[in-house]
């Protein structure tokens, strides 16, 4: 499998992956133009793209949905009250590409795909697990915290792409207005670097990991500081940094390195 997330952050967020047999996005957050220009960076067309799976309705996710399923045909995968929530926002979808994920297991092609419940201010937001033979990808981000449930999905991943969201000291003392900071910082809002590190420990086991450490904040949080916050619990921890597991982060304006396995 191939995994790259185009575009990863609170300004808009984009996930490419693909098999032998099948090219998807897990969201679509920015513009169709942007979302092409970063498949055209990594030598890929729009127009091979198989299907769009959503997250939830939240802008910085479904931004580019609509566009691009009406430029290229692409099917639109999402819950019955995600579809419901986003469908102002997204315009008039063909029928045959309106696909509601109405029971949590879907398969596209050679990819099986488990969605999963997180814990998020959205209607019904959830996370993608996608299985292509023995390999397992996770889409692990907008979370306010990581159920037992989740974690036990995410032990089995080859690769994660983890929310590592803001510094909590950052976001205290930043300019957002209080309502926003205590929504940030709720069990419907987003993981901090801090919680973000101490998942991982919980998430590891024989099975050697590559994490990839998204969704950053561009006020509250910097990729040195998220790489540091995270790297310092798990060496704390006895972890070994690239012996036992592998860690990077995914960029905000433009793709992250291609993971091959």
């Amino acid at each position: 499998m191939i995994f790259c997330p185009l575009y990863s952050g609170s300004s808009g967020n984009s996930i490419f992956l693909a098999s032998r047999r099948t090219k998807i996005l897990v969201d679509a957050g920015l513009s169709g133009k942007s979302i092409e220009r970063g498949l055209a960076k990594i030598g890929c067309n729009a127009n091979e793209i198989n299907a769009i799976l959503v997250t939830h309705e939240h802008i910085d996710h479904i931004k580019g949905v609509g566009v691009l399923s009406r430029k290229y045909n692409i099917p639109i995968y999402a819950n019955c009250l995600t579809w419901k929530a986003m469908l102002k926002s997204i315009g008039k979808i063909k029928e045959n590409n309106i696909k509601i994920i109405s029971n949590s297991c879907i398969s596209i092609n050679d990819m099986d795909i488990t969605s999963y419940s997180i814990s998020h201010d959205a209607v019904d937001p959830c996370g993608y697990a996608i299985n292509c033979g023995n390999k397992r990808v996770c889409i692990a981000t907008d979370l306010g915290f990581i159920s037992e449930k989740i974690k036990s999905i995410l032990k089995d991943s080859d690769v994660i792409l983890l929310e590592s969201n803001h510094d909590v000291e950052m976001l205290k003392f930043g300019p957002y207005p209080y309502e926003l900071k205590r929504r940030i910082l709720s069990k419907i809002g987003h993981l901090s670097n801090d919680d973000c590190g101490k998942a991982i420990l919980d998430i590891l086991n024989s099975r050697f990991k590559r994490i990839i450490l998204g969704h950053l904040s561009k006020i509250n949080n910097y990729p040195e500081l998220a790489y540091q916050t995270v790297a310092t619990t798990l060496s704390e921890a006895g972890v070994k940094l690239k012996s036992d597991i592998n860690i990077s982060m995914a960029k905000r304006d433009e793709p992250s390195n291609f993971i091959n396995f």
